[in-house]
Order: C-alpha cells, then sequence, then structure tokens
C-alpha cells in the first residue's frame, strides 16, 4: 500500500471515529479518493503571513491528509503562491481553499444522495469535493462550477487525471446551472447571505438544497426542500460547517470604525463572556445572529486582547477580561453590549432554543428564519 493510500485509510477513520463520518458509502468514498491530486501546491500560515508548500517539500502529504482547511488562493490572485515561493511568505486574505474533510463530509451526508440523484455543485474549487460526488454517484450524475476560471481549469485537469469526467463549467454559481437543471440536489461549498433564487428553481419539487450561511455571526449549515419556482422550506441544521463567502456575498469591511471610533459613552461589567455571543459552540450564537443584523466582531487594529462587536453605522461595543471581571465599553449611535443582553434574556424567555430548533423559508426574494410565531429576514 502507498504512503498517500494509508494516509487516505487514516483520515477516513479519523472522520468516522470522530462522527463525520457515518455513512459507509462516504467513509469509502474518502479511502479511496486522493486529496492530494487536487493538491500540488498551497499556502500554509507562517505568523501574520502565509508561506508557499508544495509537493517536494517536507511535511507535504501529512499535511494534505490531516483535517485541516488548506488554503489555495490569496486575494482572487492565482499568482500570489509563486511569488511567496520566490519571495517568501507573503500577506493576503484568503478567497479559495480546501474545505476541512471534517465539514465536507458532514455537508456529503447531509445532502442525503440516493443512488441515481443528479448534483449541482456550487463552488468547484479545487475538485476534490466533485471528485468524491463522482464516486458516489457517477461522473454523469455531477456538474460543478466555478466563477474563477484558473481554479476550474485546474479542477477538471485533476479530476480528469484521476478518471473523473464531470461536468465542469465556469459559470456565476448564485445562477446555478440552467443547462444542466433540473437537479435532485444542489449542494454550494461557498457560503451566501441569502438563498439565491436560481438555486431553487433549478432543483425539482422535493430535492434538496445544502449551503452555508455567510452570516457575521451565527453562520453555519442549512438544508431548504425545494417547492415550485423559487420557493422552499428548510432548516437549520445542528451540525455546523463555516465555508468562505461566494464572491458576490462578501461582508463589508467594517474595520474603519473601530480606527475612527470615538470616546466610549458608557463603560461597565457583564455576566456574559464575548464566546457566548461569538463562539459556534455556544447555543446561545446563533439567536444573537438574529437579534444583532449586521454586527461583526473583530479585534482592535491597533493590537490588546479587547474583542470588539461592530455595525456599519458607527457603534461597537469592546469586551475584556480583567480579573475575572467582563468589561465592556460602548459607543456610537447605539449601544451594542446593552442589545445583547437584552437578546439573551429573550432567548431564555423562548427557552434557550439551539440552532436546529429554527426553520428557514424563501419565497423568491423574501427569505426568513422562524422560531414559532417569531420571524427575522434571512438577509
Amino acid at each position: 500500500m502507498s504512503s498517500a493510500a494509508r494516509e487516505r485509510r487514516r483520515l477516513a477513520e479519523r472522520l468516522r471515529r470522530d462522527g463525520a463520518l457515518t455513512d459507509p458509502w462516504w467513509i469509502e468514498a474518502f479511502r479511496r479518493v486522493p486529496r492530494h491530486v487536487f493538491l500540488p501546491r498551497f499556502f500554509v500560515p507562517k505568523g501574520p503571513h502565509w508561506a508557499a508548500l508544495d509537493s517536494d517539500d517536507p511535511g507535504w502529504l501529512s499535511t494534505v491528509y490531516s483535517d485541516s482547511v488548506l488554503v489555495t488562493q490569496l486575494d482572487d490572485d492565482p499568482e500570489r503562491w509563486a511569488l511567496a515561493r520566490r519571495e517568501g511568505p507573503v500577506a493576503g486574505t484568503p478567497t479559495s481553499s480546501s474545505s476541512m474533510p471534517a465539514i465536507m463530509a458532514v455537508m456529503l451526508e447531509e445532502l442525503r444522495v440516493r443512488d441515481g440523484d443528479r448534483v449541482l455543485e456550487i463552488g468547484t474549487g479545487t475538485g476534490y469535493n466533485a471528485a468524491l460526488l463522482c464516486h458516489r454517484l457517477g461522473d454523469a450524475n455531477v456538474s460543478t462550477v466555478d466563477i474563477d476560471p484558473s481554479l476550474s481549469l485546474a479542477a477538471k485537469a485533476a479530476l480528469a487525471a484521476i478518471g473523473y469526467t464531470p461536468e465542469c463549467e465556469v459559470a456565476d454559481g448564485e445562477k446555478g446551472f440552467e443547462p444542466g437543471a433540473p437537479y435532485d440536489r444542489v449542494l454550494c461549498t461557498c457560503s451566501v447571505s441569502h438563498i439565491p433564487p436560481a438555486w431553487l428553481e433549478q432543483t425539482r419539487p422535493g430535492g434538496l438544497v445544502l449551503t452555508t450561511l455567510n452570516r457575521p455571526i451565527g453562520a453555519g449549515l442549512v438544508r431548504l426542500v425545494a417547492g415550485e419556482g423559487a420557493t422552499g422550506d428548510g432548516e437549520v441544521l445542528a451540525r455546523d460547517g463555516r465555508f468562505m463567502p461566494m464572491r458576490a456575498h462578501r461582508l463589508a469591511d467594517t474595520t474603519a470604525v473601530l480606527r475612527h471610533r470615538g470616546p466610549p459613552a458608557a463603560k461597565g461589567t457583564t455576566a456574559l463572556s464575548v464566546n457566548d455571543v461569538l463562539d459556534p459552540a455556544s447555543p446561545f450564537e446563533f439567536f444573537a445572529s438574529l437579534e444583532l443584523p449586521g454586527v461583526t466582531a473583530a479585534f482592535d487594529p491597533g493590537g490588546g486582547d479587547t474583542c470588539f462587536l461592530v455595525h456599519p453605522d458607527g457603534s461597537w461595543a469592546g469586551h475584556r477580561t480583567l480579573n475575572d471581571e467582563f468589561l465592556v465599553e460602548q459607543g456610537g449611535e447605539r449601544k451594542l453590549w446593552d442589545l445583547v443582553e437584552h437578546a439573551y434574556a429573550r432567548w431564555q424567555e423562548l427557552g434557550r432554543p439551539a440552532r436546529e430548533a429554527f426553520r428557514i423559508s424563501v419565497a423568491g426574494q423574501r427569505q426568513e428564519i422562524r422560531f414559532g410565531e417569531q420571524s427575522w429576514p434571512l438577509a
């Protein structure tokens, strides 16, 4: 058995042991499909910058088969890797990656495919996820699109190198891929701020759309059952997954609010940790996101350990720990931490609902998240 085959088996076993994989079909797919073919090179963090790693470097294969997200592109620029290889680690914002295998496994299982299902994948990326789909369903049942021609070309070549020939096209994923419609399943491997109506229109009634929400707080997996036209109804899933946003769905940069914030209008202490609001493992996080639309988190660009909540209207709240006390400062038009505490009290009154207690409904551009009689706009 080759080193790569042993690494694949170890990865599949790790995912099975950790509960990310339970379906024998997908366990076998992860055992068989070589991830390293799709990751001949990638970036690894080096302090605040990114170093370039390729297949000739020590540790490359073990890194490929770790349960890690591996960044493959910075700043939408395919030339950054070569620059980092020539000149050393570079700064940049990740814009494409091969996702953590555990998250990929969760999404593939939550897609609930059956033999013969036709799947549209939004966000080809490296092509590894498309290869897993091809192994399970057959090439003829898989279509995959990516807006980036360089990514699509490389993925198509890597897929062909191991014998897979799905329909692999350059297209704006927000518009789906009409030539192959209708699909039984639509799977998006990047996150979105709202559900593109085209995905539901191109899914047969009763088919499933699975994606992740791109929210500053409270992101995660949602699954919808398609209705007629651009309609669907579904659920927020308990098993979590978070992905880079689709280009058209990237969030506004709010760091300028912190750079130009004035003195705090109020100071005090709180019983809540900032982790209660921001940690994906916190049962309050998803509800906090509904009650704090547009609020994002950031650290002080000047340094320090204060974590800030920031809104584009200029409101901000800083939270830090000192001598086992949680200290809060607030400024701008609204007192954001007061809103957090109000949301926490409301969440408790509603019975502390977890994320999987919430539903999602889509009727074209009207998109809502619901809990009982309560509703919030999706975007």
